[in-house]
């Protein structure tokens, strides 16, 4: 017999609602029973059967975030923001104190001919600050305040991280208090060309996200110590981070409080970095194929008065191979200035060799 048009009807109710027809013997009367239907897909279900494999990740995620928090909550009481008038322009950017009386490091590019700065601390302290010295050839500068008792960071030590350990990064970026990022040293010893033009060296890249707020502010490992000075960010790449590593910093700030200034060397040269000949390099078993050629010299200066002239080559200084003008940067630290040192030179396909004294950059 067919079906009457009420049964089809009650068979579309009861799939619509998982309710199964089930045929009752009681005359002509369809009877429906209800069955349960589990609607759970198959990995759902899965899943719901596993809840130890689900579970496994929660203490490493914890342990991560412990490290986090633990690293903000250590750091964050001696980060502060930094307020600069130039005139009649503003600036901002972040610092952090490192003692209790009221040193701290920030960027060179923060505070460089400041009229006025103004910092304040997370507690609702705010000071007038001095600037004891800045570096733009490193994006370093040091500041005090008048205080005691200051919440201060722990430095550690850039010598000590390895590629791919927590970084965390603390700052005021456009003056909200202490926003933390976290990430990973993703490479060491980088080099980067300072405000000044000048390459900094020993630079660390973290993927830490990083705002422009951010400049000057602490870089830290897990344990909350401080391990670089954020200082820029490559606008074109996605998350390309550098700090200054503390280990320069600390060089910086040594020389700052000594000599009130970072003392660096001068040849009174201006060069020009270009490749060697190859047979110049086989001839004289040179470990690199570029040099710095002397375009230029400064009238009195120490290459000239060693004999330089333009057109040489420089190829070593001080024993140390230069290929390039970078090279000779690098060389010029403070231990240098005042002390004489040889200088090889390439000349009409000849080694020369001259005595020079670097005098301070500057003092001339």
């Amino acid at each position: 017999m067919g079906r009457s048009r009420a049964h089809l009807q009650a068979d579309e109710r009861g799939l619509n609602y998982g309710i199964r027809p089930h045929a009752a013997m009681a005359g002509n009367i369809m009877k429906p029973a209800l069955v349960s239907i589990d609607n759970r897909s198959d990995s759902a279900a899965s899943e719901a059967a596993e809840p130890d494999r689900i579970l496994t990740d929660a203490p490493l995620l914890d342990a991560y975030s412990r490290a986090v928090v633990s690293a903000a909550e250590r750091v964050s009481p001696a980060v502060v923001k930094i307020d600069v008038r130039r005139g009649d322009a503003a600036g901002s950017g972040s610092g952090f104190l490192f003692t209790p009386d009221g040193l701290m490091l920030t960027n060179s590019h923060v505070v460089s001919g400041a009229s006025r700065v103004e910092v304040s601390l997370q507690d609702g302290q705010r000071f007038d600050a001095d600037i004891l010295g800045d570096d733009p050839h490193t994006d370093l500068a040091l500041i005090r305040v008048s205080g005691s008792k200051l919440p201060t960071v722990e430095f550690g030590s850039s010598r000590a991280i390895r590629v791919g350990q927590l970084a965390v990064a603390i700052g005021n970026p456009y003056g909200f208090e202490c926003t933390v990022t976290a990430g990973v040293v993703s490479a060491l010893g980088r080099s980067m060309r300072a405000y000044s033009g000048r390459m900094v060296d020993d630079v660390i890249q973290t993927d830490a996200a990083l705002n422009p707020g951010n400049s000057g502010g602490p870089l830290t490992d897990s344990r909350g110590k401080v391990i670089g000075v954020n200082t820029a960010i490559i606008m074109a790449a996605q998350g390309i981070c550098f700090a200054t590593a503390i280990d320069t910093a600390k060089v910086i700030v040594g020389q700052i409080l000594r000599h009130g200034r970072v003392r660096r060397g001068w040849l009174g040269i201006a060069g020009q970095n270009i490749p060697l000949p190859r047979r110049v390099v086989r001839a004289h078993d040179l470990p690199q194929e570029s040099g710095v050629r002397v375009a230029s010299l400064d009238a009195g200066g120490p290459a000239q008065q060693a004999g330089l002239e333009e057109g040489d080559t420089i190829v070593t200084y001080d024993s140390r191979p230069v290929a390039g003008i970078d090279d000779v940067h690098r060389l010029l630290t403070e231990n240098h200035v005042g002390r004489e040192a040889e200088i090889v030179v390439v000349r009409r396909g000849e080694l020369l060799r001259r005595a020079i004294t670097p005098v301070e950059l500057g003092s001339r």
